[in-house]
């Protein structure tokens, strides 16, 4: 393990073309103090755990102290935003430290959040809050327990600096580790620019450094080749991952009932990460037209369209790679490209909830009888969460729901058609009562980050305890094991949680 000023550098970033960034430093917090520290994010990087007790912890941690090998940088980006094209966006707050490479060989961003003005700033103060750095603390904290690809969260440092929100409240920066905070918006600067030669050089340092050397499986585009019409075919490829990957991640926020919220381009990261936690939400009874940013009020991103947005998105970005196929007029590629991402979404989804209802076996009627659930968990507010839960003690030897179960629901007799199909389902493939319910336990959490148990873990941070996120964290990162502790904070909402609202500023 290292210490914090002994960590491994290789900020390859900082070496691409100086239009990819802005050099700059943060602004150093008043009197920081921290608030959280995730000894398993620090194992990612080799970091020693014991570090957070250094004196100076919290100034390094928080920006005010530069960690020898980091490089401080802001990034460049552009965007969609609510469907509408802001061609220059950039971290307005935000500060990509350096890349921390562990003994593994694998590099980690450390992205810091708060720090400060840059360029992109553009009228803003470049602070974060102390609630938002809270809810992003433990929602990529819970997405990872949940086996959902996403930014970790290694450490929150707070301050008496005061923040002008939608009320007054105190600053907070949060550092969070990604493989690579690079965004389908980055792609998009570039190419609207113009700037062809800039847009390749990013599509190179992405594919050579997360696709070939630190990849999660071997792509048909690991060889070079140098010809212009190889060379298409490489990054037509490299999109058709990119858009895989971002369809298997909405497949897993849409079986987990996950809402990000604020689903712009420049929120969309180029490996299939869930990236920026602002007004997220999990649902609570099953609203499929869930919205969880009360300022989306169309809801452009609700909770069932986020796997169409998620399309449009990877269409957004195919747009500006497609001016490094120069003269070609082939669309064919990129057009696959594009159209696997609904087939790798279908594969995806259709695995996580057969493994939420203990089926094993793929058949013909699966997609049907899910469809009737969620139709019946939507008519009756049914929570999402602990129906699944719940739905583990029925099986081939008792067919009918208990008493939990049936104190979810106002029509008993509905419920009852369907446990019955359900159970005809499981014995189509021989299940094992025993066996399912088991491997139920172990997919379906008993614990969410609900709105209510965030705004917990926030109200007693602003009074200065910080021990409610550490039992948060411990918690959300084995979801679906019993903490009697706990127990409480698996409870759905009192009428009072369910009135808490979120917005872009978390």
């Amino acid at each position: 393990m290292r210490p914090l000023i002994g960590l491994a550098f290789d900020n390859s970033y900082a070496r691409l073309h100086p239009g990819f960034y802005e050099v700059v430093d943060p602004t150093p917090l008043p009197d920081p103090g921290l608030v959280a520290f995730n000894p398993d994010a620090a194992a990612l990087i080799d970091l020693d755990p014991s570090e957070c007790r250094s004196p100076d912890a919290a100034s390094y941690l928080s920006g005010g102290l530069r960690i020898p090998g980091a490089e401080p940088i802001a990034q460049a980006y552009a965007g969609h935003q609510f469907g509408v094209w802001v061609p220059q966006l950039g971290d307005g707050r935000a500060f990509l430290l350096g890349e921390a490479r562990n003994a593994r060989g694998e590099s980690w961003d450390l992205h810091l959040k708060g720090g400060g003005q840059t360029r992109w700033s553009r009228h803003g103060d470049g602070r974060s809050v102390l609630r938002s750095a809270v809810r992003e603390y433990l929602a990529s904290e819970a997405l990872h327990g949940l086996g959902i690809p996403t930014t970790r969260a290694l450490c929150i440092v707070g301050s008496a600096l005061p923040v002008q929100r939608e009320r007054m409240e105190t600053a907070a920066t949060i550092i969070r580790l990604a493989p690579s905070h690079v965004r389908f918006g980055t792609f998009q600067y570039f190419a609207a620019r113009g700037a062809t030669d800039r847009v390749r050089e990013l599509a190179d340092h992405v594919i050579e450094r997360h696709f070939v050397q630190g990849g999660d499986g071997p792509l048909r585009f690991a060889q070079r080749d140098d010809s212009s019409l190889g060379d298409i075919r490489r990054y037509a490829e490299f999109f058709a991952e990119v858009c895989r990957r971002t369809a298997r991640l909405m497949a897993r926020w849409m079986a987990a009932g996950f809402a990000h919220g604020v689903m712009n381009t420049d929120n969309m990261s180029i490996l299939g990460i869930t990236l920026d936690y602002g007004p997220y939400g999990f649902l609570d009874h099953y609203d499929a037209g869930f919205i969880c940013n009360h300022t989306d009020t169309g809801g452009q991103y609700a909770f069932d369209r986020q796997p169409s947005v998620g399309m449009w998105n990877c269409a957004r970005l195919g747009e500006a790679l497609m001016v490094l196929a120069g003269e070609s007029v082939a669309m064919e590629p990129w057009q696959e490209a594009l159209e696997s991402y609904w087939g790798a979404f279908g594969d995806e989804y259709a695995g996580l909830m057969r493994a939420r209802l203990g089926l094993l076996t793929e058949q013909g009627e699966d997609a049907i009888l899910l469809r009737d659930l969620l139709t019946l968990l939507q008519a009756g507010q049914v929570d999402f969460t602990r129906f699944f839960r719940e739905l583990a003690d029925v099986g081939i030897g008792q067919p009918t729901a208990g008493p939990a179960l049936q104190g979810m629901f106002d029509d008993l007799p509905a419920l009852d058609a369907w446990l019955g199909r359900y159970v005809s389902r499981l014995v189509s493939e021989g299940s094992d009562d025993a066996g399912r319910r088991e491997r139920m336990r172990r997919t379906n959490p008993r614990y969410v980050l609900r709105n209510w148990v965030a705004q917990e873990a926030i109200a007693a941070a602003e009074r200065g305890s910080f021990d409610l996120i550490e039992s948060l964290r411990v918690t959300l990162a084995s979801p679906c094991d019993e903490h009697p502790h706990m127990e409480r904070f698996a409870a759905p909402p009192t009428s009072e949680g369910r009135r808490i609202e979120v917005s872009c500023s978390s």
